[in-house]
């Protein structure tokens, strides 16, 4: 079933859901990495796997939004789940939707303003900047470790009702049945 039901996610918010949260670790990862790379030539190595990344997880975060906002509706909530905790659920998925939209932006804005994409992709003889020189690295540092932050909550809840509550949510957001 493509398109969500009330009682649980269609395949569409499935596969973008889990799709998502693979390439967003796969980006921290990789973030981090060149963060901390101690040479131009690994972090240069990093960034190449990690731009291109990014645009995919910029590219399905828009196709989430519009299929959420004009073809899906969003399951109810789960039977006896307390109001505050569905309140805190929807106020972390649109805080996980402006820190992705954020980090993009930072990230673009890096790549733009240092003019490091030469460098990145391979134009010989550019010379990769030192991102901490320009005003996104700020925000795209910080929104990282938001990202880390959100997603460790966020699988925490999930826990939190497959261990304790068992109560079927995280079936909910898988395939099938």
């Amino acid at each position: 079933m493509l398109k969500s039901r009330p009682e649980r996610y269609g395949t569409v918010a499935v596969s973008i859901h889990w799709l998502s949260a693979i390439l967003i670790l796969a980006l921290l990862a990789s973030g981090f990495k060149a963060a901390n790379a101690m040479n131009a030539a690994t972090k240069v190595e990093f960034l190449r796997f990690h731009i291109p990344v990014a645009i995919i997880v910029l590219l399905l975060t828009a196709f989430r939004i519009v299929w959420w906002w004009r073809f899906d509706v969003k399951p109810l909530p789960v039977k006896g789940s307390v109001m505050w905790q569905d309140r805190i659920a929807r106020w972390v998925h649109v805080a996980f939707y402006i820190v992705i939209l954020g980090m993009i932006a930072s990230g673009i804005g890096m790549i733009v303003l240092s003019g490091a994409a030469p460098a990145i992709f391979g134009e010989p003889g550019t010379v990769l900047p030192t991102f901490t020189d320009y005003p996104p690295r700020a925000p795209h540092g910080l929104g990282a470790f938001l990202l880390v932050g959100l997603a460790v909550f966020h699988a925490g809840a999930a826990l939190y009702h497959q261990f304790i509550r068992r109560d079927g949510l995280l079936r909910r957001m898988w395939y099938g049945g």
